[in-house]
């Protein structure tokens, strides 16, 4: 699709074409917003705020360290295991300050992972929480890496709140399984002695890699996209053009996604940041009752969540109860959001849910709904400065309104797979072009609609069948909490749909959901099978494994 053919579909608000380069590095944003709003709050986790200024003495102080006390130099790797604590945005910046690429690592990894992570990228240091050093002590010998630093979950705390945090976790809840790591330095060992000395701040170029962000773990091997400094600083000026409306000292963010992930490592980390937010961290979102205890204390503008998240919250009697007037805009990302969970949450709320398309690969927003002009059921429209299009299985390009392949071009697209050449070219040809796997259509007016990745698609009697519409029928249902639907092999049809669903209503049957199903589908999508489980196997953030159900 021509660029031009967005020219007009833009939002008054919106511009068609932004300076992607105006800054040079990532580092140049943050330390820019250490000076700019020094005073303000930056982020809050576990009942303490940190302010810039004191994100500006942390990171230096953490850089200093690796600077003067470690072999490590520019460009070396290194891996950070945490869930979302301060720990992890004083690393991230710190580490990048001193030179370092990041490797972040689901800190829910199994030792199979964690090892293929550490050895694929090539990490020679790793800051992991005491929590999970049970699974590195058993894979370390076996990596590189020759610097650890030991984290516990307080450690970012103020004095007595620290102790009285650690002690907990470690001694009344046994949330720390026994380990030796006898080489390893406490983070507040490196945080005092780094303090010590003076940051010599590196000043990384843009085509540099800022981030080795490993993608794939769920279809097969994982594999490190490389994400330069170019391209974060891209993309969050391509999102600072798009949402507009932000008030630096005035917004505060849940941030409940892991910042591990790329859609919370760049939207809400780095995007927060350089506008001057506040970020609320929220250590473990699965804990509903505690997270709603959390969201009570804050006059929160800003939500980040996706689907799954969205359905937990809102069957909560307690969350049902918050002020949402402050709310200002909900952003949805590592999933398709229903219609049907958007209508219940703008209804609760009174804030529409900005959905949009993003992958690992591509820093990770390729289109967003103007908030200006929302649009549920659609990922809005390519940010500024990207090219889409879709194509058939033969490359050819298709018309607005067919749908086919959706493949991206922009500077928010990764430099390549780390050490992987041969994927690198399976996925972005000689001219740029990424293609993503999902299946996508391209309205007449600009707005875009993924209709399924490629992989998931069923293929019933020669006609394509897509879960997610499945899916999105199923949770208007009052009695279906969630679903899943995959394809199963059938002699007669090749395929035929089968569909796993969470019961909302206990009283929910097959034959009642069937005729809810058959009211609002072709006869050919229609479930053959249908099972009720108690859960669906999901990623740590929560995306909806089809692939392990499909093995089921």
């Amino acid at each position: 699709m021509q660029a031009d053919f967005w020219k007009d579909k833009y939002p008054a608000d919106v511009p068609f074409e932004i300076d992607t380069a105006a800054y040079g590095s990532v580092n140049e944003v943050f330390l820019e917003a250490c000076r700019k709003y020094a005073d303000l709050p930056a982020v809050s986790c576990m009942g303490r705020t940190l302010t810039y200024r004191e994100l500006d003495r942390l990171t230096a102080a953490f850089a200093a360290w690796v600077q003067n006390e470690t072999d490590l130099k520019p460009g070396d790797r290194i891996a950070l295991q945490m869930p979302n604590i301060l720990q992890y945005p004083v690393a991230v910046f710190g580490a990048m300050r001193a030179g370092l690429i990041i490797v972040n690592t689901n800190p829910l990894y199994t030792e199979r992972e964690m090892l293929h992570q550490f050895n694929d990228s090539g990490a020679k240091a790793l800051l992991v929480v005491s929590n999970f050093c049970d699974k590195v002590e058993k894979v370390l010998p076996q990596t590189g890496i020759k610097t650890v630093i030991v984290t516990e979950l307080g450690d970012q705390l103020p004095g007595l709140k620290r102790v009285i945090t650690n002690f907990v976790v470690k001694k009344v809840k046994k949330l720390v399984p026994a380990y030796s790591l006898p080489n390893a330095i406490p983070y507040t060992a490196v945080m005092s002695r780094g303090a010590k000395h003076q940051v010599k701040d590196a000043r990384p170029v843009a085509g540099d890699i800022a981030v080795l962000q490993y993608t794939g773990g769920t279809t097969g091997v994982a594999k490190g996209a490389m994400l330069t400094h170019a391209n974060l600083v891209a993309n969050l000026l391509q999102m600072r053009a798009t949402l507009t409306g932000f008030e630096p000292g005035k917004e505060v963010t849940i941030v409940p996604l892991p910042m591990y992930h790329i859609f919370a490592f760049v939207v809400c980390c780095l995007g927060m940041m350089d506008q001057g937010g506040h970020s609320v961290l929220i250590t473990n979102p699965r804990d509903i009752p505690g997270f709603v205890k959390e969201l009570a204390k804050w006059k929160f503008t800003g939500f980040a969540g996706l689907n799954t998240l969205f359905v937990a919250l809102m069957q909560n009697p307690a969350f049902r109860q918050l002020d949402f007037s402050g709310l200002k805009r909900t952003m949805a990302g590592g999933m398709a959001t229903q219609v049907k969970v958007a209508e219940d949450w703008e209804k609760l709320t009174g804030c529409a849910i900005c959905e949009g398309f993003g992958m690992t690969e591509t820093s990770p927003v390729v289109s967003v709904n103007p908030l200006s002009a929302i649009r549920i059921g659609t990922i809005g429209m390519p940010l500024p400065n990207t090219l889409v299009k879709v194509i058939d299985d033969d490359g050819k390009e298709l018309a607005p309104g067919h749908p086919g392949e959706l493949c991206v071009k922009g500077p928010q697209v990764m430099k390549g797979y780390w050490q992987r050449p041969e994927a690198t070219e399976e996925i972005i040809d000689a001219e740029g072009w990424l293609k993503t796997g999902d299946v996508a259509i391209i309205d007449p007016d600009g707005y875009m609609r993924i209709v399924d990745r490629k992989k998931n698609m069923i293929l019933v009697s020669g006609f394509n069948v897509y879960p997610n519409e499945i899916e999105d029928v199923a949770a208007k249902h009052d009695g279906v909490l969630e679903s899943a639907a995959i394809g199963v092999p059938c002699e007669k049809s090749g395929e035929v749909v089968k569909l796993f669903v969470v019961k909302k209503d206990p009283a929910l049957s097959e034959d009642v959901l069937l005729e809810h199903l058959r009211a609002h589908l072709t006869g050919y999508k229609v479930p053959r099978h249908i099972v009720f489980r108690d859960d669906l196997p999901k990623t740590p953030v929560g995306k909806i494994l089809h692939r392990e159900l499909r093995g089921q």
